[in-house]
């Protein structure tokens, strides 16, 4: 595997040193001491990375943990069994010290006493991956919400909202670690195009979580109260309040809640419960191989994708991809004006510094080469082309973007309902999903249609008294209004020397 990696950095240094005739030609001597650098690098962190990456590529991303969160917030507890797996009594007290220490307002009722047993009669398993990914997880959202003055314990949120799985998306839309649906993360500048989704991104989502959650403090002024407005918006919450005659009590107008959000609060509570008395009920509090995964993150200079990256520096794809959830294709684009970065183990983060041109020109190599599609980076809001398909009809074309029949005759002005197979619809879709339906195009395809645009046009250098009239007159099948749009003018004065595509 080693001598892999040595032959691809090799490959890519003397495809970068051949393409690029600004740089010095790097001789086959600075190959060796660069290619020698590298190896040492690797050798000396592989044996510390393997056994780390290894134990997390089972636990990060796991889906399963978000569906049977899902589940223990919508059980019916009036319809359930539930064993006693704590005396009441000890909870009351355990409540109590609780209570003391954070600005939620943790008082027993027989309702969150169900709620916890309902976690505690769960499968044990499942809390501990739970407890396990907090290690991994915590530590920054505890960073953020302290900058922002949020109280640390909001980090439980992302438990119940998302079993801390960054790409957790519910039947409804919502998306990442926090849920957000689009048009609120649009309000927290949460890009969502074809190749990106932010709301997946752990840093940016957590930032505007919390940038969300300050708002409706200052609505409410109760934390409570804003859990539950983060749950069924602050509008629910408004109506309760005035169903109550006004009570500002969480527990007192929890009766005029929707029924979910009635169960939200506990169920967070109860998380903050069982994760405050880890050690009382089991769960595995010692601080082992989780705490070592130290990640680094770096801002990419060029587009490059996550399989390359991968190959290149020995990292299992599936566990690379989870540590950059965010990027919906594997692939991270290059905008000039704004960043992303990739997400590496801190050892791999310094060996990719270390080989960063040549990788990039890896990943360049391996895209201008490939005979698969490389898809448009759309945005939400942007226009994307569809390709009709055998079988298609206005309807299911527009439930598939979640667009009205009508939007779609109008963007593309048609006069029927008959559609072709191949024919390009204009389709501005609502649903982040919809944006990579849009038709792709390979390298080789795009380059071969750049020939032949080259190729069907011929250059005419403008001479002294040309006019547009004059130049048309010479050339019968075209006429005035054609030659300014395949040129881009914006008038009729031309100057010598000029080149026009004709």
């Amino acid at each position: 595997m080693k001598l892999k990696v040595a032959l691809l950095l090799f490959f890519a240094i003397a495809l970068t040193s051949a393409q690029n005739k600004d740089t010095k030609s790097l001789t086959p001597l600075h190959l060796n001491e660069k290619l020698t650098d590298s190896l040492q690098l690797i050798l000396i962190d592989y044996q510390k990375t393997r056994s780390i990456d290894s134990l997390w590529q089972a636990k990060i991303g796991n889906q399963n943990i978000y569906v049977e969160m899902m589940d223990l917030r919508t059980d019916h507890l009036e319809e359930l069994t539930i064993l006693n797996q704590l005396d009441t009594d000890v909870l009351k007290q355990r409540l109590v010290q609780l209570n003391q220490k954070t600005p939620f307002e943790v008082h027993y009722t027989p309702s969150l006493e169900k709620v916890i047993q309902l976690y505690l009669n769960r499968n044990p398993k499942f809390t501990h991956q739970l407890y396990e990914l907090s290690k991994f997880y915590f530590p920054h959202f505890e960073e953020t919400f302290d900058k922002h003055g949020i109280p640390l314990e909001m980090k439980y949120l992302a438990v119940v909202e998302s079993a801390l799985n960054p790409r957790a998306k519910s039947p409804v839309g919502a998306t990442g670690l926090w849920q957000f649906m689009y048009r609120t993360g649009l309000m927290y500048d949460l890009e969502v195009s074809s190749y990106v989704d932010e709301r997946m991104d752990p840093i940016k989502s957590t930032e505007a979580a919390a940038q969300y959650l300050n708002l409706l403090y200052a609505m409410f002024e109760d934390w409570n109260l804003a859990l539950a407005a983060y749950n069924s918006g602050p509008g629910n919450v408004n109506k309760a309040i005035r169903r109550s005659g006004g009570n500002t009590d969480y527990w007192e107008i929890r009766r005029f809640l929707p029924r979910e959000t009635a169960r939200y609060v506990p169920s967070f509570l109860a998380i903050m419960y069982i994760f405050e008395y880890a050690e009382e009920h089991g769960l595995p509090v010692q601080k082992d191989v989780i705490n070592t995964l130290h990640t680094d993150t770096i801002h990419v200079k060029d587009l490059i994708k996550l399989d390359h990256v991968a190959e290149v520096l020995e990292l299992d794809e599936d566990f690379l991809k989870n540590l950059n959830p965010a990027y919906k294709l594997g692939i991270i684009p290059f905008e000039e004006n704004k960043k992303h970065y990739l997400t590496l183990p801190y050892q791999k983060a310094q060996l990719f510094v270390a080989n960063e041109e040549e990788i990039y020109g890896f990943t360049q190599y391996k895209v201008e080469s490939a005979d698969e599609a490389l898809p448009e980076n759309k945005k939400m809001n942007e226009a994307i082309t569809y390709r009709v398909q055998s079988g298609d009809f206005l309807g299911r074309i527009a439930e598939k973007h979640k667009v009205r029949i009508s939007d779609i005759k109008r963007w593309n002005k048609l006069s029927s309902d008959r559609l072709k197979i191949g024919q390009k619809l204009i389709i501005y879709p609502r649903s982040p999903e919809a944006l990579n339906t849009s038709s792709s195009v390979s390298t080789k395809e795009k380059k071969n249609s750049q020939q032949a645009e080259r190729e069907s046009f011929e250059i005419y250098v403008v001479q002294e008294g040309d006019s547009l009239w004059k130049i048309a007159q010479q050339f019968p099948e075209v006429n005035i209004d054609e030659i300014k749009r395949n040129n881009n003018l914006k008038s009729v004065r031309l100057q010598p020397g000029m080149e026009l595509k004709i």
